[in-house]
C-alpha cells in the first residue's frame, strides 16, 4: 500500500492552524490561564481540535453531548458552540479546582445555560444515566485506563449514528513502540484494537494532535 501523509513540522503546523478557525479572545485567555498551570496544560486539547469539535457538533446536528474529562474547559465550549440554544452538554470530572476555571470561562463564552458540570466518578455519572438516553455525541479525554469503561457506559446511551470520540489515541507515538509496557500505553493500545474490531460501531483513527478516533454507532 502506498504511503501517503506528511510529517508535521513546526512551521507546517504553525501553517495548518493559522488555516483554521482562530480562537476568539475567550478561548485564548483560556489557552494562556491554563498554559501558566505548567506541565499539567498538556491535558488541554489543541486549536485545531477545539475547531474540529464545534464543525463535528454541528455537522451532526447534536443537541445532546457527554463530555468526560473536562479540565480548564476548553473542549467542552468547543462541543456546547456547536449545539443549538437549547442543546445541553454533560460535562463528567472529579476536580473542582480544574473545572473551577472551566466554569468561569463557561461564564465568559456564553455557553454556561447548555453545560452541567458533575464533579464525581465519571462511570458513576454515567451509569446513573437513563438506560435510554438520547446522546448525540461523547468526547473522551480523561484516564487512559477506564477508556473502555467509558465506552461501555456511553454506547448504549448513543443514538444510531451517533459518535463516541476518543483523544489521544496515538499516545505521542508510544502505540506504536513495543518496548513502551506502561499502564496507560497498554490501555489505549487494548482500546485502539478492541474498537477497530467492534462490530457496533464504524470506527476512524485520526492524526490530529495526539490521534483522534471517531466512532459511529451502527
Amino acid at each position: 500500500m502506498t504511503e501517503k501523509f506528511v510529517a508535521l513540522t513546526p512551521p507546517l503546523y504553525d501553517y495548518l492552524v493559522r488555516h483554521a478557525p482562530e480562537p476568539d479572545p475567550v478561548l485564548r485567555d483560556l489557552r494562556e490561564e491554563t498554559a501558566a498551570l505548567g506541565p499539567i496544560a498538556l491535558m488541554q486539547i489543541a486549536v485545531e481540535q477545539g475547531a474540529f469539535l464545534t464543525l463535528l457538533t454541528r455537522a451532526i446536528g447534536a443537541r445532546r453531548a457527554v463530555e468526560v474529562g473536562t479540565f480548564t474547559g476548553y473542549s467542552a465550549i468547543a462541543i456546547a458552540r456547536g449545539l443549538p440554544p437549547d442543546g445541553r452538554l454533560l460535562c463528567c470530572d472529579v476536580s473542582d479546582e480544574w473545572t473551577g476555571v472551566a466554569r468561569r470561562y463557561f461564564a465568559r463564552a456564553g455557553v454556561a445555560e447548555r453545560v452541567e458540570l458533575r464533579i464525581a466518578p465519571a462511570l458513576d455519572t454515567l451509569r446513573a444515566l437513563p438506560a435510554s438516553a438520547p446522546i448525540d455525541l461523547a468526547f473522551i479525554d480523561a484516564d487512559k485506563t477506564s477508556y473502555r469503561a467509558y465506552y461501555e457506559e456511553l454506547l448504549p446511551r448513543l443514538r444510531p449514528n451517533g459518535l463516541v470520540l476518543f483523544d489521544n489515541v496515538l499516545w505521542s507515538g508510544a502505540v506504536a513502540d513495543p518496548a513502551d509496557r506502561s499502564e496507560n500505553t497498554e490501555a489505549i493500545r487494548a482500546l485502539n484494537d478492541f474498537v477497530a474490531r467492534d462490530e457496533r460501531v464504524e470506527s476512524v483513527m485520526l492524526p490530529i494532535a495526539d490521534g483522534l478516533t471517531i466512532a459511529r454507532k451502527r
